[in-house]
């Protein structure tokens, strides 16, 4: 690790400990040359995942755009903060742990809605609205009796 204030590349490490998130190693250095003191992150290198949306084009998977489309379909529900990380994380999880090096925007939001849909009903019919772009009443009606009927199945 090259030192901050005289660029020499010898350090060593004083103390490591695990940063607030768990995925990141805050360790603190010494130059060996003018010996001061410095800060270094550790964190692991993600491959990134495409998300294919439906026009065909590609962008890098954000998980950010997941959490705000639930907040959002979450406004003014009793969906606690520490639901929706939850859910942003498992989602998360799963895209990258699918070895996929692409995702279609489709498969994403059927995992946001299958979250929701356990989670907060009126945030999940809020979601579908928007991710099915419900042409008319009537498709928008098909989705809640769709709805209806699996609750009493269960």
């Amino acid at each position: 690790m090259k030192c901050l204030y005289c660029d020499c590349t010898e350090s060593k490490v004083i103390d490591s400990r695990s940063a607030e998130d768990g995925t990141t190693i805050r360790r603190r250095r010494e130059c060996t040359a003018c010996g001061r003191r410095f800060t270094t992150y550790e964190t692991i290198e993600v491959t990134p995942v495409l998300v294919v949306k439906n026009n065909g084009t590609r962008e890098s998977f954000n998980a950010e755009k997941v959490r705000n489309g639930i907040i959002k379909s979450c406004e003014k529900r009793p969906v606690p903060m520490s639901v929706i990380d939850d859910m942003v994380a498992d989602i998360s999880k799963q895209v990258y742990n699918s070895m996929d090096s692409e995702i279609s925007s489709k498969k994403i939001g059927e995992m946001v809605m299958e979250r929701l849909k356990k989670a907060d009903e009126v945030a999940y019919v809020r979601y579908a609205s928007v991710y099915r772009s419900f042409k008319d009443i009537s498709s928008f009606m098909a989705e809640l009796e769709k709805m209806m009927k699996a609750d009493k199945k269960d």
